[in-house]
């Protein structure tokens, strides 16, 4: 997920449109990777009050990733969030966020992404596809990826990283609990920013 080939085909003719960036080849990273919690940040962001902006991360998520270097088309990823895990910096609200009004976490404890397409954009930048489900609601969304690099760690992994991010309506997945404001508005806004900044190791 991300880790794709950035290889460019030489030019055959002067007249050939710009090619893309010229990379390191990447056929190295191929093979099976496990999420880094320890590591990673799954972060959103959503308006509050039409001023400002409420920042949160789910703490507890684990993922596998299955990295094809050289044929990009070929990379899947899968992740479970722990819907429990949701923290914003204020336990109330974090209680709130819990209940029957957003996730239900009691109900519906995981949140799921499963890819169903990659594919390389230009230089670092990719795109995934798939399907993201959460209160027993699975929609599709759209991933904007970037690739960070990969290391050998101090511990003699191999690791991969990258960074991405999208936007979605939350009233898709019935996260519709909102409260009308005295000056007009809403509490909440319906468009959520998902971040996510993810460490993966090299298994076997």
């Amino acid at each position: 997920m991300g880790i794709f080939n950035r290889n460019k085909t030489a030019a055959t003719t002067t007249t050939a449109v710009a090619e893309r960036p010229a990379g390191p080849d990447l056929a190295h990273l191929t093979g099976d990777y496990a999420i880094d919690a320890s590591h990673s940040r799954i972060g959103f962001a959503v308006r509050h009050a039409m001023v400002t902006n409420v920042r949160g991360q789910f703490t507890e998520h684990e993922g596998l990733l299955k990295l094809d270097g050289t044929t990009p088309e070929n990379s899947v990823a899968e992740l479970t969030i722990k819907v429990a895990s949701i923290d914003t910096g204020n336990g109330q609200r974090d209680e709130h966020l819990r209940t029957g009004d957003f996730f239900a976490a009691e109900t519906f404890p995981a949140i799921t992404f499963r890819s169903t397409s990659a594919e390389r954009l230009d230089g670092d930048s990719y795109r995934m596809t798939g399907e993201l489900t959460i209160k027993d609601t699975t929609r599709p969304v759209v991933l904007d990826l970037e690739y960070t690099g990969s290391a050998t760690d101090v511990y003699g992994a191999q690791r991969v990283g990258f960074e991405g991010s999208t936007t979605v309506d939350r009233t898709d997945w019935g996260l519709s609990y909102n409260a009308a404001l005295e000056t007009g508005g809403v509490l909440i806004g319906e468009k959520v920013k998902l971040s996510f900044d993810i460490s993966a190791v090299k298994q076997g």
